[in-house]
């Protein structure tokens, strides 16, 4: 009778049982997720005082907690051949967009001859979300959202290049997928600016250069203030398992207002002695940016930080060439830029954390470059890496090691 009575118990415990163990088998293992921020031609040389003065504490919270260093970009870089190599991990010449125009068009999302990863990710299940990000116009469908950013076009800003047309100006594609996403984002975010404002011409500076500037600074802040709003809406209102947002106004202000020195060619004092502070300034004010995104990211979230590219004063050679100290359009002068034809001359800068990343770990020289961030990406999804890309995984920035000191490869 005992016997019987133990065997009916037992037997109840296992029906019980089952039904639990038949849902953490359907239970699908939740995904990583992971936030990617683009800082347009960020430079070390003008940061790493800001972190030492504490002025970048956002960041340097970033730097504690994880891995960090110079990435290694291509050569001759600008923000869509390197963007799109980072998509891609192929060469400019394989993936196709191989500069700002490419046989007298403004680069786009059509000219891609290898597959980007948001479309990689979309395909496994990954829900996708992008904002801001170069090169991504006109946008293409992914499992989540898709916003354009530099080189769209739009009401005065036809060819693309380097303006910043408003979201409800676009022409000539879609800046927003799906597209009925665009009226909630004007009715909860605002007619937001696409890109940074375009800087002013030499003809609008002559005479002005304190009034133009402080202008263009000021606008530049609206800009920044619009993109903040939406990343922070985006985060919180359409959260997704992958997350790209970039920021180009840093690259744009280091072009013409990088602090240079009368020992530096093409000194201008009527201009470069205007606002010495304004392009560290720009870090300054991303760092407050990188604070609301941070608001979004848990112990569960990598976070990487990255830069196509650095930018640096002229140096050799421009006395060779006319439109050295112009800017792409041949408009505005320009004191610094990225694209040396060595790109190890301004390589750009890798700021990563999450599980199992390393932490206060510095990546020595240049073994990280820019096609190793879609194969790491892939790799934290579990996703094989296709045979077309050139990168790796950034092994070295995970897992534990008494030496915080990478080799450089």
């Amino acid at each position: 009778m005992v016997s019987r009575r133990v065997s009916v118990l037992l037997s109840l415990l296992f029906l019980l049982t089952v039904p639990a163990r038949g849902q953490d088998a359907a239970s699908p293992k939740a995904k990583p997720r992971v936030i990617i921020v683009g800082v347009n031609g960020m430079e070390l040389d003008i940061i790493r005082p800001l972190l030492l003065k504490g002025q970048m504490p956002n960041l340097a919270r970033v730097i504690e907690k994880g891995a960090y260093g110079k990435l290694r970009t291509v050569s001759a870089p600008n923000c869509p051949r390197v963007y799109t190599t980072l998509f891609t991990s192929t060469n400019p010449e394989e993936h196709g967009v191989t500069g700002f125009v490419v046989g007298g068009i403004t680069a786009n999302t059509n000219m891609l001859k290898e597959e980007p990863i948001w479309s990689m990710l979309s395909k496994s299940g990954i829900t996708v979300g992008m904002a801001n990000v170069p090169a991504t116009f006109p946008v293409m469908p992914v499992n989540g959202y898709m916003i354009s950013g530099m080189l769209t076009r739009g009401k005065n800003c036809e060819d693309g290049v380097l303006c910043a047309p408003k979201l409800s100006e676009v022409l000539g594609g879609d800046a927003v997928y799906p597209r009925t996403m665009q009226a909630e984002l004007l009715k909860n975010v605002g007619d937001f600016y696409i890109d940074c404002e375009r800087m002013p011409s030499a003809a609008e500076l002559k005479g002005h250069e304190t009034a133009v500037i402080d202008q263009w600074l000021a606008k530049v802040q609206v800009i920044r203030d619009q993109q903040t709003k939406l990343f922070d809406y985006l985060l919180t209102e359409h959260p997704t398992d992958f997350t790209f947002l970039a920021q180009s106004c840093e690259d744009r202000a280091g072009h013409w207002l990088y602090p240079i020195t009368p020992f530096n060619v093409g000194y201008n004092p009527s201009i470069n002695s205007v606002r010495q502070d304004a392009f560290p300034n720009q870090y300054v004010a991303f760092d407050k940016v990188l604070g609301i995104v941070l608001k979004h990211v848990d112990a569960s979230t990598y976070l990487f930080i990255l830069s196509d590219h650095g930018i640096k004063p002229l140096r050799e050679f421009e006395e060779k060439d006319p439109h050295a100290h112009m800017d792409h359009e041949k408009t505005t002068p320009v004191i610094a830029k990225h694209d040396f034809a060595d790109g190890d001359d301004v390589p750009g800068s890798l700021f990563a954390m999450g599980p199992g990343i390393k932490n206060d770990f510095r990546l020595m020289g240049l073994g990280a470059s820019v096609y190793d961030i879609a194969p790491t990406i892939l790799h934290i999804y579990g996703i094989d890496q296709p045979r077309q890309m050139h990168g790796h995984v950034l092994t070295e920035i995970f897992g534990s090691s008494e030496n915080k000191v990478a080799a450089q490869k």
